[in-house]
């Protein structure tokens, strides 16, 4: 059998099997042979030549003692790989015939010195050298036969040559125990190898039944439209980073990391737009990229719609870097079906454990960074800020008042005028929330508005408002219409919407009278819902107006897809009419308003000039605190009488009809 051959080598886990088992009995043989080599070398001291018992030995005996070093020390990692376990059973194989040759040529040199014990210890220490080295190569069966025969056969020549007949009896006996012990060996070595080989199935059986598990639970954590991971995943991810840092006390503050939500803006108009295949496609895009920029230690998820989580495990002066760098990169144009698109991004950043200690906390304190961003910085990142802490204790506070509130009650209306320019007559009022909390006091409408749309509770609000405002016009002249706001969530409720309608209908002023204001982020909300409700109550005869024009995201094409009536211009373009181009767009407002048959309303007059511009620029509609404040309906009636306008007699009616029923 050649030296070379081993096991094949395309079962890996075998070949590293053999290679590691033989390395627990590799220092035990090289220790057998160094001990009875200096034994017999000892025993011949005096009688052989002092080179055979001696130096020979002696160098043996060391090449024995560094095969132990090099079995004792750890394994290299090229060893219990495939290659390097078939290549190190290779070199054992070579290494055992070169100590085979070595010993045995040495025994036999030893062997013509010496009395009877001399030269049947000789015998012995081939014999018991041989069979020990066998036992230590049982996973090495080509390292085995090759030992046993390059032992035997010279021990057995050598006999036969000197004509010793008790030596050849013994070199035969030697030869067959090692011959039997070889077929042994190669049983076991075969049930090793069989045990071996049902591990290795056993194994990829199991990690065949744990594929389809893994691949699931794979799909169940993986947004299946942008391929990132989804939002379970995220919050899986969040709790495990919690984990790591309460986990154990230290006195060490806990390292910090962050969360962060981006979310994108002007999606909505674009998906409205161009349809929802392309703004799958463009989720798809915008995943590809925020897989190519996320890099550890860092991790982006889609947590649906156009919302995106990131968890940065690090300080925030490195994640805020590494998410603004994120939202440059979704700002970069994007070409769909032969369309470039261009879409904006905010984020908002919370500190572990600064601004929370729990995954709805620092998720809801990122949520409100991102929403302060979106409100007075668009397009911007920022972190969640102490003052941003304050601001949302005062929120908690109005929430808990305004669960509580009894909204017949504590809910009021003012009343602020709009004025026909040319006449200088009060033309219409527009009705404005009022909230005196017996908790809080006078609470701000835009605080009262907000908090009613976190806690659904925004129609209820909306409702009981509209009902006052309807008492509030019925002793108004005829002339005066009443503009009322209603928000997103109100367009969205078809409920809503039928009550409004039904509440008009039970009385008995003429929906002419009326104008609902409606702001372009309500309208971008869901435009076709929006559009649907506006029609709606038009069906009936009321009044639509579009307000804050120029503040919102509307496109001209959807200003005459809607059905308006009035276009309200924010204030902010009576501000920049003191320059040539502030007075220029405002004239340009106007003329697209009138070639759109749009009656237009200048919202922010305060000032004798400002109110003069207006005019010249053909704006007959304006209002602003120049023109009057908003005011309770007491006062405003008392204002219109001292401008002689002529009310209505205070009829008896009931106005149970507009309650909210």
């Amino acid at each position: 059998m050649p030296f070379s051959r081993t096991i094949p080598t395309n079962d890996q886990p075998l070949v590293v099997a053999k290679i590691l088992h033989f390395r627990r009995q590799a220092p035990w043989m090289y220790a057998l042979l160094s001990i009875n080599a200096a034994a017999l070398a000892y025993s011949h001291i005096g009688y052989a030549p002092r080179i055979l018992t001696h130096a020979i030995p002696a160098m043996l005996v060391l090449l024995a003692l560094w095969r132990v070093i090099a079995w004792v020390l750890p394994p290299s990692a090229a060893m219990l790989t495939e290659a390097g376990a078939a290549r190190k059973i290779r070199q054992t194989t070579v290494l055992g015939a070169f100590f085979a040759i070595a010993f045995v040529t040495w025994a036999l040199c030893l062997a013509r010195y010496g009395g009877p014990y001399q030269q049947g210890h000789v015998v012995v220490f081939i014999g018991t050298t041989v069979l020990g080295c066998l036992f230590c190569l049982t996973h090495l069966p080509a390292a085995a036969t090759a030992v046993g025969v390059l032992v035997n056969v010279p021990f057995l020549l050598y006999s036969a040559l000197n004509g010793n007949t008790v030596f050849t009896a013994v070199a035969l006996n030697i030869a067959l125990v090692t011959a039997v012990f070889l077929i042994v060996l190669r049983d076991a070595h075969q049930i090793f190898e069989n045990l071996v080989a049902s591990r290795n199935a056993l194994v990829v059986e199991r990690q065949q039944a744990q594929r389809p598990s893994d691949e699931n639970r794979a799909l169940a954590h993986t947004d299946s439209l942008t391929g990132l991971p989804n939002r379970r995943y995220f919050f899986g991810a969040l709790e495990t980073l919690l984990a790591s840092r309460q986990g154990a006390a230290s006195p060490v503050p806990p390292a910090p990391f962050c969360v962060g939500v981006l979310d994108l803006d002007r999606f909505k108009a674009i998906n409205d737009t161009y349809g929802h295949v392309c703004g799958d496609r463009l989720l798809g895009a915008i995943g590809a990229r925020l897989a190519a920029d996320t890099h550890a230690p860092m991790t982006v998820a889609r947590l649906g719609g156009d919302e995106f989580g990131v968890l940065y495990d690090g300080p925030p002066e490195q994640a805020e870097p590494a998410i603004r760098h994120l939202c440059e990169s979704i700002h970069r144009p994007i070409a769909i079906d032969g369309l470039e698109v261009t879409l904006g991004c905010s984020a908002g950043i919370a500190v572990y454990p600064e601004a929370g200690t729990t995954a709805h906390a620092l998720f809801d304190r990122s949520d409100y960074a991102l929403y302060h961003v979106k409100a007075h910085q668009r397009g911007g990142c920022a972190v969640f800020s102490h003052e941003q802490e304050a601001l949302i204790r005062v929120e908690q506070r109005v929430e808990a008042a305004l669960q509580v509130a009894c909204l017949e009650r504590e809910l009021e209306v003012h009343f602020q005028p709009i004025f026909d320019t040319r006449t200088m007559t009060v033309s219409s009022v527009e009705a404005l929330a009022r909230w005196k909390s017996p908790v809080l006091g006078e609470v701000p409408p835009e605080t009262l508005i907000a908090a009613a749309e976190r806690l659904g509770i925004i129609n209820a609000v909306t409702l009981t408002l509209f009902a006052r405002a309807l008492e509030s016009l019925a002793v108004l002249p005829d002339p005066i219409s009443l503009s009322f706001n209603l928000s997103a969530q109100d367009l969205m409720s078809r409920t809503t919407m039928r009550e409004i309608v039904r509440m008009i209908l039970a009385t008995n002023i003429s929906p002419k009278r009326i104008i609902f204001e409606v702001t372009e982020t309500s309208l971008v909300t869901d435009m076709a819902t929006a559009r649907e409700a506006l029609e709606r109550v038009r069906s009936v005869g009321v009044r639509t107006a579009l307000d804050d024009f120029g503040t919102g995201y509307s496109s001209l094409g959807s200003l005459q897809e809607l059905p308006l009536d009035i276009l309200k211009i924010d204030r902010t373009f009576v501000n920049g009419m003191a320059t040539g181009t502030g007075r220029s767009m405002v004239a340009a407002i106007r003329n697209l308003a009138q070639s759109l048959s749009l009656d237009c309303t200048m919202e922010g007059i305060e000032t004798e000039s400002q109110l003069i511009e207006v005019s010249l620029a053909g704006y007959r509609y304006a209002q602003g605190y120049l023109l009057g404040r908003p005011m309770p309906i007491d006062a405003l009636l008392m204002t219109l009488r001292d401008h002689h306008v002529q009310l209505p007699d205070p009829a008896p009616r009931s106005l149970s009809a507009v309650r909210i029923g």
